[in-house]
């Protein structure tokens, strides 16, 4: 365990660390996916429906946008 909180301390880009990211960021992308869907879409679908579809949705320019960039910077440390 200190092994992983060293490598997250240190910006170190492998396997484990790389998938702490990827479960961090699409938490956060759903979260964000259904406040956006709420504000934009709450008062024509409701606010519970308008959250659902913006959970869904929101994962799915983001989660590409993640891997694209940890790729980048295990690669590319000075990107």
């Amino acid at each position: 365990m200190t092994e992983i909180l060293k490598n997250l301390a240190n910006n170190e880009i492998n396997l484990v660390t790389f998938l702490i990211y990827l479960v961090i960021g699409t938490v956060l992308s759903i979260i964000g996916g259904a406040v956006g869907g709420i504000f934009l879409a709450g008062e024509d679908l409701g606010t519970e429906f308008a959250a659902i579809i913006g959970g869904l949705f929101g994962p799915a320019g983001v989660l590409p946008a993640i891997v694209i960039g940890l790729f980048l910077l295990s690669f590319c440390p000075k990107f």
